[in-house]
């Protein structure tokens, strides 16, 4: 089947500035692609603004997301949102933090 990739002509000490990349079916399998740039969008996407099903970075959205600020189901950052949130600032069904507002709520810490 089919694959996307685009990578911007601009680029910040040899990262492009854009990266957006989805893998293919290879053989009846998935082969994920792998996005990396200053905006990052793909299956798995590392950027400052990320965004994708495996999602880190400054900021972070997707299914899993790992950031500064994080925004998913299982969201881990400084401050998170989702169904599952841990860091300093948290909001969740299941949230662990120093702040943390949820139904099943861990604080951390002194707070």
């Amino acid at each position: 089947m089919w694959s996307y990739e685009y990578r911007s002509n601009e680029s910040w000490r040899g990262i492009p500035l854009v990266h957006v990349a989805f893998g293919r079916w290879d053989g009846g399998r998935y082969r994920p692609a792998r996005a990396r740039g200053l905006i990052a969008v793909g299956d798995t996407a590392v950027g400052v603004v990320a965004v994708g099903l495996i999602a880190a970075g400054g900021v972070a959205v997707g299914p899993v997301a790992l950031g500064l600020a994080a925004v998913g189901l299982v969201a881990v950052g400084l401050a998170s949102a989702g169904v599952v949130a841990a860091g300093v600032v948290t909001v969740g069904i299941v949230a662990v933090g120093v702040r943390a507002v949820g139904v099943i709520v861990a604080h951390l810490g002194a707070g």
